[in-house]
């Protein structure tokens, strides 16, 4: 029997067993290279681990680095190469573009303006929705008149197509129906045709969804306010919050007997009342799927010939009001109202927006404060 072992730095082991016929001129010397394998070796094994090239290596038989039976007793055991391997340069992050493609929809998450000649401040936020949904509208110097203006705030649902609609149209119809009017009852149906318009082109547009909306007029020192849906306007008068509006919600009993009376349903949907188990408003622009109870119509308050007393209105959508009292909103405008001349009403638009996040509201909240003295 005869064995070869090479040992290396690499830790690479060649070991083989040959059985060889015995014979009288072989014991235990070593073969020349040149002598041939026994055709009967009945096994051999080979242990290897092919990742380095064996050197300083002593033959003592016919171990090779091939199987071609050929070599010298210097053989080297060689490795083939591996291929390279092209590894292509990754981009990690995501990309994104500086301007936004035009079927893309605008993602606004906080919008704040403020014009202190007008005495107008306003603050939105979007909550957990995908897409702020919420708009407000400002017109000022109506037909030239510096006291002259009309604003509102615009609570989409269904996406922000709707309140974007009411925000861009409802204020500009509104002027247009009032045009040479001045009684009041005339304004307020001039004031209900725009809300209708709107409503009724929006319609035409065959978008999905719809949204509630307040506005307030100031014409001639008098202040009317109108809303269709959960939007409210409040307010202050030497303190005190007062209500101009009236929340358009399936649970009011003569809104449940309006939808009732005209085929509709009302139900109680996971502790909310809903319209045909849908929309928890019952008044709007847009939702064509349910027009024939969710009407456009407003409802317009007067408040005649603004007083010293009266400080400032509160614009807001639901996602202020469900959070946050009426009296509780007005306390924290007028901490910053007082003293101030009313320079500081966008902080405090933000930090009523910040509160009912704070309390656990997921719905988008704009506020809107406008002073009253510039329109007295």
């Amino acid at each position: 029997m005869s064995c070869s072992v090479a040992v290396s730095n690499s830790q690479a082991l060649s070991l083989t067993l040959s059985h060889l016929k015995p014979s009288a001129s072989s014991s235990s010397t070593c073969t020349s290279p040149s002598s041939s394998r026994s055709p009967s070796s009945p096994f051999r094994i080979h242990l290897q681990k092919p990742h380095s090239t064996l050197s300083n290596a002593t033959s003592c038989g016919p171990a090779t680095a091939s199987n071609s039976g050929s070599g010298s007793s210097s053989a080297m055991l060689k490795r083939k190469r591996p291929t390279r391997l092209d590894i292509p340069n990754a981009r990690f992050g995501l990309d994104v573009p500086a301007i936004p493609s035009a079927s893309a929809p605008v993602v606004l998450d906080v919008h704040a303006e403020e014009i202190e000649k007008y005495g107008y401040s306003v603050y939105c936020k979007r909550g957990r929705r995908e897409f702020l949904e919420d708009r407000v509208s400002a017109m000022f110097d109506i037909n030239g008149d510096p006291k002259q203006a009309i604003f509102g705030v615009f609570d989409g649902h269904g996406g922000p197509a709707a309140a974007e609609f009411a925000a861009s149209n409802l204020g500009k119809n509104v002027v247009n129906q009032i045009a040479g009017i001045y009684g009041s009852e005339e304004i307020k149906e001039g004031i209900k045709e725009g809300y209708l318009k709107t409503d009724s082109d929006f319609l035409k547009e065959e978008v999905r969804g719809g949204s509630c909306c307040v506005t307030a007029l100031f014409r001639k020192g008098n202040l009317f306010v109108s809303n269709a849906g959960d939007c409210r306007a409040v307010i202050s008068r030497g303190g005190v919050a007062e209500s101009l509006t009236s929340d358009h919600r399936p649970s009011r009993e003569d809104e449940k007997e309006r939808i009732e009376a005209q085929g509709g349903y009302v139900d109680l949907y996971h502790g909310v009342w809903r319209i045909q188990g849908s929309l928890a408003v019952s008044r709007g622009i847009g939702d064509g799927h349910l027009k024939k109870w969710v009407t456009a119509e407003p409802e317009t308050k007067l408040v005649e010939i603004i007083q010293a007393e009266d400080e400032f209105l509160i614009l807001a959508s639901d996602g202020l009001w469900d959070k946050v009292s009426n009296q509780e909103a007005v306390d924290i405008i007028r901490a910053f109202y007082l003293g101030t001349n009313g320079t500081k009403l966008m902080a405090a638009c933000k930090k009523l927006v910040d509160l009912s996040a704070s309390r656990g509201s997921c719905d988008d909240a704009s506020v809107m404060v406008v002073r009253l003295k510039p329109y007295m």
